[in-house]
C-alpha cells in the first residue's frame, strides 16, 4: 500500500511533537512537511531529542503549494489557524484538526467562546467532531475532521453512553478536572513564571472555560432532556495526563450496576477506553504515554449519587493519539495502527 503523504503544521508545540512522534511509527505514513513559524530552518530534534534518529524535513514556513504534494495536513495551530489552510484545501486534501477550529457547529458559538470571528464558514458544515469512541467510521465522509479538546474527552466517553440510554439526570452535574500543565502549551512557563507551576495546583477559567461550548454542544446531540452542568478544570505540578472527577444523580430504579453494565456493552470492542471494577481508584500514571481512557464509577453515601472517575493523557487521547486514531479510522487502516 503507497504511504500517506503528510503534513504537520504547528510542529513544535506539546501536541506537534507528540503527533510526530507517533507518526514515524506509522508505517503507512510519510512525512512530507514540518511547519512552523519562529522554528523555520531548524531540526524536530531541538524540540525533541528522540527524533534525531529519524529523517525528518526541516521545519519550514507554511506555503499552500505544499498541499499539492500532501494526501494528509495535521494542523495543531493556534485556534485560527487551522481555519486559514482549510480555505486552499484541494480535493483530494484531508485536514485533521488538533485544535478548536472545526469542533463547533455555528460559527456564532466560535465567536462567543473563541473571541474571533471563524474565518471559514462554508467549512463548518463540511466538517465533523470526532470523538472515534462515539462517532466510529462516520469520518470517512468527510475530509475536514475536528478532534475533541482534552477535557471533553475525558468528560464525553463516560456521560454520552449514560445519557443516550436515560441512565442519569442530566441536570446539576458537576465536573472537576485536573491536567498536566503541557495542556496549557509551552507559553505556561512564561504565563506563570511569577507562579511555582512546579509545586502550585491553579484554577483557570473557572465557570467559563472554552471547554464548556463543546461539551453543552455534545451532549445537546443525545439528550432528550435539558443538559446542566458545571465545569472547573486545574492544572496540576505534572507535565501530563488528565483526571476528570463527575459527580451526578441516577434516574429513579437505575442503580450503579447498570452504568457498569451499559459502560461495559458499549466499549466491550474498544482497544482503548477500559471499564474498571466498581469503587476503583485510578491515577494518571495507569494511561500517561498511552491512548487508554480508564474508567470507574464509585459509590458515595447518597444511593442515587455516584461518581464517575476517568484518566486519559491529555497529549495522545486527548490530543494526538486521538487525532491518529481518526486518521486509521478514515484511511481504513487498523485502528490500533501507531497507538500500541
Amino acid at each position: 500500500m503507497p504511504k500517506l503523504n503528510v503534513l504537520v503544521a504547528g510542529s513544535t508545540g506539546y501536541i506537534g511533537v507528540q503527533l510526530i512522534k507517533l507518526l514515524v511509527k506509522h508505517n503507512n505514513i510519510k512525512i512530507k512537511y514540518l511547519c512552523g513559524n519562529s522554528s523555520v530552518g531548524k531540526n524536530i530534534s531541538n524540540y525533541e531529542k528522540s527524533l534525531n534518529k529519524n529523517k525528518l524535513p526541516k521545519i519550514v514556513k507554511f506555503n499552500k503549494s505544499y498541499l499539492k504534494h500532501v494526501d494528509l495536513i495535521f494542523t495543531a495551530l493556534p485556534n485560527g489557524g487551522a481555519q486559514d489552510i482549510s480555505n486552499h484545501l484541494l480535493n483530494n486534501n484531508v485536514l485533521i484538526d488538533l485544535a478548536a477550529d472545526f469542533r463547533l457547529n455555528k460559527a456564532s458559538d466560535y465567536l462567543k467562546w473563541y473571541k474571533q470571528k471563524h474565518r471559514s464558514i462554508k467549512n463548518i458544515k463540511k466538517s465533523i467532531y470526532a470523538l472515534p469512541e462515539i462517532t466510529g467510521e462516520a469520518v470517512k465522509k468527510y475530509n475536514i475532521i475536528g478532534c475533541p479538546g482534552c477535557y471533553p474527552t475525558s468528560i464525553l466517553l463516560p456521560l454520552v453512553p449514560l445519557i443516550k440510554k436515560n441512565l442519569i439526570k442530566t441536570e446539576n452535574i458537576i465536573i472537576d478536572s485536573k491536567s498536566g500543565y503541557s495542556g496549557a502549551g509551552r507559553g505556561v512557563h512564561k504565563k506563570y513564571k511569577d507562579n511555582n507551576l512546579y509545586e502550585s495546583l491553579s484554577s483557570y477559567g473557572v465557570g467559563f472555560h472554552r471547554h464548556n461550548s463543546e461539551i453543552q454542544q455534545e451532549i445537546d446531540n443525545y439528550s432528550k432532556k435539558k443538559f446542566s452542568f458545571t465545569f472547573t478544570p486545574h492544572l496540576t505540578p505534572m507535565f501530563r495526563g488528565i483526571l476528570s472527577t463527575i459527580y451526578l444523580d441516577l434516574n429513579r430504579g437505575i442503580d450503579i450496576k447498570k452504568l457498569k453494565k451499559e459502560l461495559n456493552n458499549v466499549y466491550s470492542k474498544s482497544r482503548f477506553v477500559k471499564i474498571l471494577k466498581i469503587n476503583t481508584s485510578i491515577s494518571t500514571n495507569d494511561v500517561i504515554n498511552t491512548n487508554n481512557c480508564h474508567l470507574s464509577i464509585c459509590e458515595t453515601k447518597y444511593k442515587n449519587r455516584v461518581i464517575i472517575l476517568s484518566a486519559i493523557d491529555n497529549l495522545i487521547k486527548g490530543g494526538a493519539g486521538q487525532a491518529i486514531q481518526n486518521m486509521n479510522l478514515k484511511f481504513n487502516f487498523p485502528e490500533t495502527k501507531g497507538l500500541k
